[in-house]
């Protein structure tokens, strides 16, 4: 017998859960749905050649007619990031914080999207109806100013998104997470928590944003020459924290890189950023100011190699030279995946004669995301009959429930989802009853969206770890009878030294198995290819013990 309206609600993840990135959840009832954030990530280290990874959208394309909007909790790239990607694909509302829109506004802009997109603006407190759902946004405390987590009310029951969350007891913009508001919805009672998970390998409570300020008073007391500042481009609170520290010692801060550029231009117009009088510093005037009177902001806190800091490390900035004097604090920790990058970043800048401080030796970043005991207390304050971790990777479910165990939850009530799955609630209870047909990440490649799938990036780490030989050779179309070549070329495979040789040797190789293929009226260029291959990469295994890529190049004529 076919369900009535409204008597169960679906939660699926199209990203976020089981991962840190490219958050995206959808949340289904009686025939709707809403989005909860659309976001991007970082190629993980194998993805050679990948600019950024985003949800696969499929399933909302699929079901366009039923989507009512996509609701975003802050303005950081792994919850706005893929919203370009995903507009290109089906054009749907927007309701975000001030702030969160600012961001959003200038990356559509960007893309061309803007003047088409339907943007609504909302502020805590605010409750907003959609269809089968009420959505209620109340302030949390993250790294970034305008945060929101989200009470929604479905005919079944109330589903709370916390966003990403701390309870900062002193923060920058004096914004508490709402703890009261909290305690009446979990007295109202909660069927369901999705709940950031990241920090729950961390004891204790997450330290306030203001300690960084402290370290960074101590830092900028002793330094005798520039400091330079990397951090992310969103962190508004440690930007508005650079700047109050700079005017106590008299020194001028300038921003350099295009994207903390623009969002501290966004914040600062919106009035999210508040820079004292007289301490902006253009790059024009940068060139003549004293290094002990100046402090450079900028990105470049992964160690991402095009950033502006890690091309000063490397002595290839064209404004910037980094020497002794100079003074860098790497305010942020390393996103998982990023940490070579990152430490390759900290010994360039040391060899270059730099003082660098980061999060090992100096308390120059705090996190945005609640420690257990954060995490304990939100779970205590909504009291859910069920909890979805999300933000977090595979052990981070599996000690969220050895937590919630301290705290009266049994496992069964925490339910660790992967991308594509569907989790559907009813007053009885809560079961997977299966997944949407796609769902898992796109991987974007320049202007290509989608197009590389795991073949590519196979050839890519086999270009990378054994190098390419091209061979080409021309054949008589009938008969086969070799006419020129073969030439052979080889890139990342061997040194010049053992090329000649090894060439010669692979050269005769060639023309021997060729001369073994039956001579039929036409010869079928993908035998001659095929025979080309095997004898080569049998070849270079046993004489080299690598396999290059071998990609012969046969013409007719």
């Amino acid at each position: 017998m076919p369900r009535k309206k409204a008597e169960f609600v679906k939660i699926i993840p199209l990203g976020g859960f089981g991962e840190i990135g490219k958050n995206m959840t959808v949340i289904e009832c009686g025939g709707q749905m809403i989005v909860i954030d659309a976001g991007l990530k970082f190629p993980e280290e194998d993805m050679l050649g990948v600019d950024i990874v985003i949800p696969d959208v499929s399933y909302l394309v699929e079901n366009s007619d039923k989507v009512l909007g996509i609701l975003l909790t802050h303005g950081h790239e792994d919850h706005i990031g893929a919203l370009p990607y995903v507009l290109n694909q089906i054009n749907l509302p927007i309701w975000g914080t001030r702030l969160t829109l600012g961001f959003v506004s200038a990356k559509l802009e960007e893309y061309g999207l803007l003047e088409s997109a339907e943007l609504h603006e909302v502020k805590a407190g605010d409750t907003i109806a959609l269809g089968n759902f009420s959505v209620e946004f109340f302030r949390v405390s993250h790294s970034i100013p305008d945060s929101v987590g989200m009470a929604i009310g479905t005919p079944i029951g109330t589903i709370v998104v916390t966003g990403d969350f701390k309870f900062d007891q002193t923060p920058i913009d004096g914004r508490l997470t709402d703890i009261s508001r909290l305690a009446r919805i979990g007295d109202q009672g909660v069927l369901a928590m999705i709940t950031d998970c990241t920090n729950v390998e961390k004891p204790g409570y997450t330290p306030s944003e203001r300690l960084v300020g402290q370290a960074f008073d101590e830092i900028f007391s002793q330094a005798p020459g520039r400091i330079i500042v990397a951090t992310f481009a969103s962190n508004v609170h440690r930007m508005q924290q650079v700047y109050e520290t700079a005017a106590r010692y008299g020194r001028r801060v300038a921003v350099i890189g295009r994207s903390i550029a623009r969002n501290s231009e966004i914040a600062e117009q919106l009035g999210y950023l508040h820079i004292p009088d007289g301490v902006s510093l253009s790059m024009a005037e940068l060139s003549d100011a004293k290094p002990s009177e100046t402090v450079i902001l900028t990105t470049g806190s992964q160690g991402e190699p095009l950033s502006a800091l890690s091309r000063m490390s490397m002595d290839e900035h064209k404004k910037i030279k980094i020497g002794f004097g100079d003074t860098v604090i790497i305010s942020a920790t390393p996103i998982p995946g990023n940490e070579d990058l990152v430490l390759r970043t900290i010994n360039n800048l040391f060899s270059q004669g730099a003082k660098v401080y980061y999060d090992t030796i100096a308390r120059v970043h705090v996190s945005g995301h609640g420690n257990q005991e954060d995490l304990k207390l939100m779970a205590n304050l909504l009291r859910p009959a069920y909890i979805l971790p999300v933000h977090g990777e595979p052990r981070h479910l599996a000690l969220y429930v050895e937590m919630a165990r301290d705290i009266g939850y049994e496992p069964e009530n925490i339910v660790g989802l992967s991308v594509g799955q569907i989790l559907e609630i009813t007053r009885e209870g809560a079961r997977i009853v299966g997944s949407v047909e796609r769902a898992g990440s796109v991987m974007v490649d320049g202007a290509g969206v989608g197009d590389v799938s795991d073949a590519v990036l196979r050839d890519r780490w086999h270009l990378a770890q054994d190098g390419v030989v091209v061979v080409v050779i021309s054949i008589e179309k009938s008969g086969g009878k070799v006419i020129a070549g073969p030439d052979i070329v080889t890139r990342g495979f061997v040194v010049q030294e053992q090329e000649e040789e090894l060439i010669h040797e692979a050269r005769g190789l060639v023309l021997e198995r060729i001369s073994e293929i039956e001579p039929d009226e036409v010869i079928e260029l993908g035998d001659v290819k095929n025979a080309i291959r095997s004898v080569l990469n049998k070849f270079f295994r046993e004489r080299t013990g690598r396999r290059p890529m071998v990609v012969p190049v046969v013409l007719e004529m």
